[in-house]
């Protein structure tokens, strides 16, 4: 029986390490899996999806990556605003002792504000320093717009890009006004934005305020959404994204993975690992086996989840990458983690249970994010405990199991004793109206377990009746020991309070976590950096080891007997087997590098064969020998005649 384990667990980290060949875990057919079709096969995509730079670019990974490439290769004159908006979102995860140096070079390299060192004033666009200050200073921005705006006229009526070039260097070298020699002013983005939004930034950059820039970005993607991403929808490099939404709407099935071993159990089936066979991206798969769904009568809370987890792309919470089904179950395809759940941590990693402060201010912050984003988003999450926050390959955490969570209307309440004993709020066991509140109950009692190494109204593998944990809720205090710092006894006195009113995270709705984060156990946090998951983890996952029970330890579900599944359920499968989600496939295809080896252009960035319009159909060769057997070109290869409609630019 342990052989039986250590050849699951070989099997699996074999798996997790990419496998022994050079595919890292891919299919060998992988290219022929992820082969594009000919774009007249897609373009009716066209007219199914948003074509806005909202949606194309802002939200769709691959979208964005090529927006970028078009400006770079095509219109180079239109890189410069993206070049402003990676500065921007550099500036605005940076420490806040090196955000002046940067906001200085922001404003110097692309607004032509030159700010001297003892941050007095200084002119603009690098004109000597003046007693006229402002004043000055947006007179020099008008010149400088005045220029930019020329630049831009003479940059729309050139279609080709050498001459574009050409003529970004005349206009340069005709400047009226000398610039300094530490930017480049082809880079300034003046043209599109008003002389208020330039003065606003110079008055307060020495500041260096989070939002200094705010206003510009606003102006700078409206520009981007207006003719540069006209440009951009007309050209190969949309219908590129058009052919990656073609292969993201392919059909999913349990042909798409391979399966390995039982990671654990949810309410209807086992949870397993798996693998994408065309990319080689691990997985989780939660099978919810369809004839226990239909005798609990539980279609409606697995409809639930499944489209609150599609709605949700947090790097706090498990997404969803695939929902699709079988014969016998439906299946969730979520994030893997692979670092085991805090309680698993908290109570078996050897030595005191608990974590030390610093782990459980990283934890807990992480989830302040996780509930941030549910709580945005509408949902109120209802099962917030050690056992469901999970953690990755590097250490974070994410919020997994959504199974008890469902979405408020904007200002309404619900009802519902739903969660689990110890961690439910007392309005959840009056069976009262509530919003967000028990949530923040609950990281309350999640947040007193991670340090005191115990639940705060349960201690570990006591027996006690269901009552009397919701009594202790209701009515008895917490108790402290000399763990806890003081600012963390606070914080958790606060979030344990028992009514909803005095409550911390409580008094904003969907924005409480905003309280939550000013607390002083939070100073030390950095935000801005923590989102963007650029502050390392306190401790990191083995590799090498498996943070599950023994595959047979993982207690099997019996057979459900005396349900039949009939047509009248397809309905509701149909509802559920709804394929890729959009995000987290292609943030697959770019992770594991498939988008780089299989997004390839002609030479000199011209359009491969699959992307030619009118492109004549493939005519079969005749050939000596008729008996041989043709290899066939493959069906979505072909090109198809395209309605006259579908070349015409969107009207959005």
């Amino acid at each position: 029986m342990e052989l039986e384990n250590i050849v699951a667990n070989t099997v699996y980290l074999k798996a997790r390490e990419g496998g022994s060949d050079s595919n890292k875990g891919k299919s060998k057919k992988w290219r022929k899996i992820l082969q594009f079709p000919h774009i007249s096969q897609c373009i009716h995509l066209k007219a199914k999806i948003d074509v806005t730079y909202n949606y194309v670019i802002d939200q769709q990974p691959i979208g964005r990556i090529l927006f970028r490439s078009f400006c770079q290769h095509k219109r180079p004159l239109y890189f410069r605003y993206i070049a402003f908006l990676d500065s921007v979102e550099r500036y605005e995860v940076e420490y806040d002792e090196h955000r002046t140096e940067i906001a200085r070079e922001i404003g110097k390299r692309f607004l032509g504000i030159n700010v001297d060192d003892e941050g007095g004033g200084g002119g603009g666009g690098g004109v000597g320093e003046s007693d006229g200050g402002t004043e000055q200073s947006a007179v020099v921005t008008e010149e400088l717009v005045e220029n930019a705006n020329t630049a831009k006229v003479e940059c729309k009526s050139v279609p080709d890009e050498e001459e574009q070039v050409q003529i970004a260097g005349d206009q340069s070298s005709n400047e009226a006004i000398e610039e300094p020699k530490t930017y480049d002013k082809e880079e300034l983005v003046l043209d599109i934005l008003n002389c208020d939004l330039i003065t606003s930034v110079r008055e307060k950059i020495i500041s260096a305020s989070k939002d200094l820039f705010e206003p510009c970005l606003t102006a700078v993607k409206a520009f981007l959404a207006g003719e540069p991403f006209q440009e951009f929808e007309n050209s190969m490099y949309f219908h590129r994204f058009l052919q990656w939404k073609w292969l993201e709407a392919q059909a999913v099935t349990y042909k798409t993975f391979r399966m390995y071993r039982v990671l654990g159990k949810g309410g209807f089936g086992e949870v397993c690992a798996c693998q994408v066979r065309s990319t080689g991206k691990m997985y989780a798969c939660k099978k919810l086996e369809k004839k226990r769904i239909k005798k609990r009568k539980g279609e409606s809370m697995v409809l639930i989840e499944k489209q609150i987890l599609q709605k949700i792309n947090s790097r706090f919470v498990v997404n969803l990458a695939y929902a699709y089904e079988t014969k016998d179950a439906l299946c969730l395809v979520l994030t893997i983690m692979n670092g085991g759940d805090l309680k698993f941590h908290i109570y078996n990693m050897g030595g005191e249970p608990g974590f030390e402060l610093t782990r459980a201010r990283f934890y807990s912050a992480e989830v302040v994010c996780g509930l941030e984003h549910l709580h945005q988003q509408g949902i109120v999450y209802r099962d917030c405990k050690p056992e469901n926050i999970l953690l990755d390959d590097h250490g974070h955490v994410r919020i997994s199991d959504l199974g008890l969570a469902v979405e408020i209307p904007e200002g309404e309440m619900v009802r519902g004793r739903v969660g689990t004993v110890g961690y439910m709020a007392p309005e959840v066991i009056d069976n009262e109206k509530y919003s967000f509140s028990p949530d923040w109950f609950s990281f309350g009692c999640l947040l007193y377990e991670m340090i005191e190494g115990q639940a705060p109204f349960r201690a570990r593998k006591e027996k006690v009746k269901r009552e009397e944990v919701d009594r202790r809720v209701k009515e008895d205090a917490e108790k402290y020991s000399h763990k806890f710092s003081d600012d963390a006894k606070s914080l958790c006195q606060q979030l344990l309070m028992k009514t909803v009113k005095a409550r911390l995270g409580c008094r904003n709705g969907r924005y409480g976590a905003r309280e939550v984060k000013l607390h002083p156990f939070f100073n030390i946090i950095n935000w801005k950096r923590l989102e963007a998951g650029m502050v390392d983890p306190p401790f990191v996952p083995d590799p090498h080891a498996v943070y599950a029970k023994d595959v047979l330890d993982i207690e099997q579900f019996s057979t459900v007997k005396g349900v039949n599944i009939d047509a009248s359920d397809e309905n509701f499968y149909s509802k559920f087997n709804t394929g890729s989600v959009s995000i987290s496939w292609q943030s697959e295809m770019i992770e594991t590098e498939c988008f780089r080896e299989l997004n390839v252009f002609a030479p000199n960035e011209n359009p491969t064969p699959d992307l030619l319009l009118n492109a004549p159909p493939t005519v079969e060769k005749s050939s000596c020998f008729p008996f041989r057997r043709k290899k066939k070109q493959p069906p979505r290869t072909q090109p198809i005649p395209i309605p006259e409609h579908l070349l015409l630019p969107s009207q959005s």
